[in-house]
């Protein structure tokens, strides 16, 4: 499990589906995506008849592991979404994201919740070269993050860090309380317009939902929908605060520099640096297994990183990962078709896009036409990733090709 998880103690699961039932909608995951869904739409209409369906427990994949940035960006920048769709739908929905930052604080859930926005940290020739214009000198960077090696810094108020194990249960708990069911140890085998098979039972209703990000491959028929690739993590103990004077990151601010390889990092409630990045090598066959969370060099390079990026040796506690679901073209997605509403494939800037997209699904259940349901990610497709053996050879062809040019620019 996460240090997320972990800090919160045993996990109590909930009854698993006692067999056949009907409800208006079925939802396939207990994570994010899911709850904030059940959560609006219970909110909207309290007389639906609302199940979550949740393999393991709630937060028990991406979003009981992931860094506790409740952040604005998107992997598609709004550059190309213009390119695409227009400059207008392009800003209304980085927009939406960063309203969605602020939207997770207003739920008010008790989840540790500090809007400090990000600092992404210039540290080479190359990274400067590559850096916008608009950005932080070495010293006004080095006030909010005193990291080793500094050159300048790229600062955006919209982000929050934030703990995810104590959103995610604490969403589902305010689920419950408006009157959603939620069956824990129950598998999700297939789902088809109309129905969810479980390994317990088989769900029938009027919208199913599809809600599994990274494990999404293990469904028959989706194999090649996302590709799941891992990412993993590690928490310090709690640090003294003579080394936090020197670090800063008084507001909570969140922290990654601008390598391409992608590293990510909190200062936690409690005073610990909790820090993340990509790496780990993608597994044949889309497979997700325990055991692929665990991989001794990357977690040795994580602490090297972060050894060196603020000069200390970092006393680790706590090491974990988990998958996190990239489509072919990077676009996330949300929609409703033929009965099998879907949301997914956040390539890691989940925790404020799940919420928006819960809102997005909410309008489109309840057959709403509004700004949300216009965003350019509704209804969007990508096209499926290429059968084996070229999907393992592409992918982990990139991540080798991702790690030798920041080499480089080092």
């Amino acid at each position: 499990m996460s240090f997320w998880l972990e800090s919160l103690g045993p996990v109590e699961r909930r009854p698993a589906l006692p067999g056949d039932a009907a409800a208006d909608v079925a939802i396939a995951g207990g994570g994010y995506t899911g709850l904030w869904t059940a959560y609006y739409l219970a909110k909207a209409r309290p007389d639906l008849r609302i199940v979550v369906l949740e393999a393991e427990f709630c937060g028990f994949g991406a979003s009981g592991r992931n860094g506790g940035w409740a952040s604005g960006l998107f992997p598609v920048s709004e550059k190309k979404l213009s390119s695409r769709y227009g400059v207008e739908p392009a800003r209304a929905m980085h927009a939406a994201l960063e309203d969605a930052v602020d939207e997770v604080g207003r739920a008010g859930i008790d989840c540790d919740y500090a809007k400090g926005g990000v600092i992404s940290l210039i540290r080479s020739p190359g990274q400067l070269r590559r850096a916008p214009a608009d950005r932080l000198d070495a010293d006004e960077t080095r006030a909010i993050c005193n990291a080793t090696g500094v050159l300048g810094g790229v600062y955006s108020e919209h982000c929050a860090a934030l703990h995810p194990g104590k959103l995610v249960r604490g969403l589902a708990a305010e689920v419950e309380r408006l009157g959603v069911t939620i069956h824990e140890d129950t598998r999700v085998l297939s789902l088809t317009a109309g129905e969810v098979v479980t390994d317990r039972g088989t769900v029938r209703a009027d919208t199913v939902v599809r809600a599994l990000e990274g494990y999404t491959p293990e469904l028959p028929g989706y194999r090649r929908e996302v590709a799941p690739v891992y990412s993993l993590m590690i928490a310090t103990e709690p640090l003294p605060a003579d080394v936090w004077e020197r670090i800063g990151l008084k507001r909570r601010e969140t922290f990654t520099d601008e390598r391409r390889m992608i590293i990510y990092g909190q200062r936690t409630a409690d005073d610990r640096l909790a820090f993340g990045g990509r790496g780990a090598p993608y597994h044949f066959g889309s497979r997700v297994r325990p055991e692929f969370d665990r991989v001794p060099a990357v977690f040795g390079k994580l602490r090297h990183t972060l050894s060196e990026l603020f000069g200390i040796q970092v006393p680790v506690a706590y090491r974990w990962g988990g998958p996190l679901g990239i489509p072919r073209d990077w676009m996330p997605s949300v929609g409703l078709r033929d009965g099998i509403a879907w949301a997914g494939g956040y390539v890691g800037d989940g925790v404020a896009a799940t919420n928006l997209a819960g809102r997005t699904l909410t309008d489109l259940i309840l057959g709403r036409s509004t700004d949300l349901t216009r965003l350019p990610w509704v209804n969007h497709r990508s096209r499926r990733w290429e059968p084996e053996p070229a999907r393992w050879l592409g992918i982990n062809a990139g991540l080798h090709g991702t790690a030798l040019l920041d080499a480089w620019d080092r």
